[in-house]
């Protein structure tokens, strides 16, 4: 396998081609698809090696699948919206070709993402001997496949997993969002949850949060909210008793939230304006910076990772598991900020562990439930380089202490 086709010309889907553009001994054939041309035509002439390019509406199932007939790529790497994932995969199925995203799928309608409606084509895609591989960013994704590293190499029992994502960035504007607005904060604005002890616990959105001590960041509050790859975790780490995840916001950004949520901005149905249905996220959307804008000058790091507690050898043991990305540095390398690259290396990785046979199997899989050793080793060699180490008693305290 050597030929892949990207879908989504986004802050993200540019850094998976440029990426892909930079490893040709393993990416023979590169075709970069989006709804507007004139996005592959951006990232097209600033990657290192020629790409082709392609217009889809990947809504359209029909026209997709004339486009994965027409490239023949051994895989679909989906960096549309999570809006697609359904389209997109029945157009794999159809077209007999192997797939891949970063996010699970959400429907328009309600703010509410779950892999129920992509684990049920397990047996389908295991019937057409094909492999749809999902949730390969970084979280989802990265932070997977660190947990699943602990579970084979560091622990004998996984009793609680926290996922940390702080972005220490700067990048000077009022207010804008990392990845597409419309799903940031459709995210950050749904009601938080979390899994303790067999069951799911729901609380108002940004109601608890814990100061985390951040590598090569430091201390900053961060909030618990819900994230999907606890719900594929929850199913695939064994003895897990708890799990959470945090995510920082600054005070600058939850008051323009609460503002913008107080005069339903946020809304994701539609209202009527002169005489037209406007979704009026959807709107805010547009007035909002382009995440592919903000690399320029953007300032700060990102610092993501998993805390995991467990037991080894019959004692109790902590550790954590993180890797740091410099926006400044992402910038240079392939002109996209650290948000954007953090979610964008990693489908690339994932790539390789299929056309170099390191990822195998037929059905729908999370990242976790594929072989961790490989993926890691290539990580950092792709610019994100990963470090461990065991925490002390003392440390991290007010987040492992934070009544949940």
């Amino acid at each position: 396998m050597d030929n892949v086709l990207i879908i989504g010309a986004g802050a993200a889907g540019s850094v998976v081609a440029k990426k892909c553009a930079m490893n040709r001994d393993v990416f023979k054939t590169i075709t970069l698809a989006s709804r507007r041309l004139e996005s592959c035509k951006k990232v097209q002439a600033d990657c290192v090696t020629p790409i082709e390019i392609a217009q889809v509406d990947a809504d359209n199932v029909a026209e997709t699948v004339a486009l994965l007939k027409k490239v023949k790529p051994d895989l679909v790497i989906n960096m549309a919206l999570p809006y697609q994932d359904l389209p997109l995969m029945d157009a794999c199925l159809e077209a007999g070709v192997h797939y891949m995203d970063t996010a699970n799928y959400e429907p328009r309608d309600e703010a509410k993402f779950t892999y129920k409606w992509q684990w049920p084509y397990h047996d389908k895609y295991k019937a057409k001997g094909l492999i749809a591989v999902l949730g390969c960013g970084f979280d989802p994704g990265v932070t997977n496949i660190f947990s699943a590293y602990a579970q084979e190499k560091l622990f004998d029992e996984i009793t609680q997993i926290d996922i940390i994502d702080c972005n220490a960035g700067n990048h000077g504007k009022a207010f804008a969002t990392n990845f597409n607005p419309e799903i940031n904060l459709r995210e950050v604005t749904q009601r938080g949850k979390y899994w303790k002890n067999g069951e799911w616990i729901e609380i108002d959105p940004l109601t608890i949060s814990a100061v985390i001590d951040y590598p090569d960041v430091g201390p900053v509050k961060s909030y618990l909210i819900y994230h999907e790859e606890e719900e594929s975790l929850v199913e695939n780490i064994k003895g897990l008793k708890q799990i959470r995840f945090w995510m920082t916001f600054s005070d600058n950004y939850i008051k323009h939230l609460e503002v913008l949520s107080n005069v339903g901005m946020t809304r994701i149905d539609p209202v009527m304006y002169k005489g037209n249905p406007v979704i009026p996220m959807e709107f805010l959307k547009c007035l909002l910076p382009e995440p592919s804008s903000l690399a320029e000058g953007y300032t700060g790091k990102t610092s993501i990772g998993c805390i995991v507690t467990g037991t080894k050898d019959g004692q109790a043991k902590r550790t954590i598991i993180w890797n740091v990305c410099d926006h400044a540095q992402t910038n240079k390398e392939v002109g996209a900020q650290a948000v954007s690259y953090t979610t964008g290396v990693p489908p690339v990785v994932g790539a390789m562990m299929l056309f170099k046979g390191h990822w195998s199997g037929k059905g729908v899989f999370n990242v976790e439930q594929l072989p961790p050793q490989p993926f890691l080793d290539e990580l950092g060699k792709q610019g994100l380089p990963w470090h461990v180490r065991d925490l002390g008693p003392a440390e991290q305290s007010d987040l492992l202490t934070v009544k949940t």
